[in-house]
């Protein structure tokens, strides 16, 4: 198989990568294979196949909307399927309004943007963002300039705006040293919010594509007070952790914290559709009523609240909501697994969250471009797992539905391919 001649995939060196396998089909937790190989997708094509791929009761609901009503301009109308989303995910996350958008990175933009613009219609003069070291809020300019800076920012660094950093104290199993480094953080941002504020932007309970770095729910809960003290507002990025990915349905209900904004996506339709929404506070909202029209909040996409893209978030809501233990109780699914793989003389920091499970390799640098990743990745996809390894950092995030002998078998792989390393 060669390279498509009008292709042009994501994040991938096509000078040193190898060439795309072709995906024909898949069901529950496997991709099947041109060749006929079937593949475990172990982190779920990227975070966002939640339940499974090629669900029945989603595509059904998909295919029931489509002959009704696939699209409609959302500035001048309203429908049934978007009002029934906004109701139930307010009822969900205590925020009582929700401005649609169609991806992760564009979630974060809005929440960004409504921040920003509320303080301006109050007449604040507030202008310092704070963000958490090693945070990734997407791929669009304002996402980016939350974002750590990194390789994938540093071609774009001169148009990117400055954002006030605080360590983010990550933990791991058996770490000692965990609550000195969440005091050393605290003490940074009471520093940083002495300057006034708009608003403070973190990954709840997990940051991503850093490196599946978990912090404890006790320390957000001390964020959150520092960040109300300080009166500025909490945005929660929790395009990675929502929908039960953390073992309850949003991070910042395991944590008990209550964020002004939240961005949610990847999980949001159940992996079928691209669509993204922010969560608001009744007061921000409250803060663009006015009959001057430069305090309208001036966003919009063309997709907004496609009403495909609602019939699959209420479908998958409904799937959620029917059988809550299968991310309550996917903590416990991993636990004893992940145990005995971190006896292994490779494997180090091992942490598990909800539906995540990782560890980082004992291979040189700690670094996204170590090659130690793509090691493992090749090991793992001879065996039938598709994983993707964050540099040195490994991870599990599969969908809700995998089966307990699929889950093994994941385990199993990763250990023969830690075995061959060794």
């Amino acid at each position: 198989m060669s390279w498509h001649p009008h292709l042009w995939h994501p994040t991938t060196q096509v000078a040193t990568a190898p060439v795309p396998m072709r995906v024909r089909a898949a069901r529950g937790s496997e991709l099947e294979l041109d060749d006929g190989r079937r593949l475990i997708d172990a982190i779920s094509s990227w975070w966002v196949t939640l339940h499974g791929h090629a669900e029945p009761a989603i595509a059904a609901a998909i295919a029931r909307q489509a002959q009704q009503l696939e699209q409609v301009i959302f500035a001048n109308f309203s429908h049934e399927p978007a009002e029934r989303l906004a109701t139930r995910l307010s009822a969900l996350s205590a925020l009582e309004r929700l401005f649609f958008s169609d991806n992760g990175s564009t979630a974060v933009e809005v929440a960004l943007k409504i921040a920003w613009q509320w303080w301006r219609n109050q007449g604040s003069e507030r202008r310092q963002l704070v963000a958490f070291e090693g945070a990734y809020h997407g791929d669009t300019f304002g996402a980016m300039a939350l974002g750590e800076r990194s390789l994938f920012t540093d071609p774009y660094a001169p148009l990117l705006f400055d954002v006030a950093r605080v360590s983010w104290p990550h933990s791991h199993w058996g770490d000692e040293g965990v609550e000195q480094r969440e005091a050393r953080s605290l003490q940074e941002l009471e520093r940083a919010l002495q300057i006034p504020t708009a608003a403070v932007i973190l990954e709840p309970l997990i940051q991503g594509a850093s490196g599946m770095r978990v912090v404890r729910p006790a320390f957000l809960r001390a964020v959150t007070d520092r960040v109300r003290a300080a009166g500025a507002l909490l945005i929660a990025d929790e395009v990675m952790t929502g929908f039960g990915r953390t073992g309850d349905l949003f991070a910042c209900r395991r944590a008990a914290i209550r964020p002004d904004l939240m961005a949610l996506s990847k999980g949001l339709t159940g992996g079928f559709l691209p669509m993204g929404v922010t969560l608001a506070s009744e007061r921000l909202y409250q803060g663009f009523i006015s009959d001057q029209p430069e305090a309208t909040f001036f966003h919009g996409h063309s997709f907004t609240a496609n009403p495909l893209g609602c019939a699959a978030a209420l479908a998958s809501l409904d799937l959620l909501q029917a059988n809550p233990e299968r991310f309550q109780q996917f903590e416990v699914r991993h636990t004893p697994l992940l145990q005995e793989l971190a006896e292994h003389p490779l494997v180090r920091r091992p942490r598990c969250v909800g539906t995540m499970a990782a560890f980082d390799v004992e291979a040189g640098e700690a670094s996204y471009l170590n090659p130690v990743g793509r090691q493992i990745q090749r090991h793992c996809l001879e065996q039938g797992v598709y994983l993707r390894p964050l540099g040195d950092v490994v991870y599990l995030l599969p969908p809700l539905g995998i089966s307990v002998p699929q889950l093994e078998r994941c385990y199993r792989v990763l250990g023969s391919a830690l075995d061959a390393l060794a």
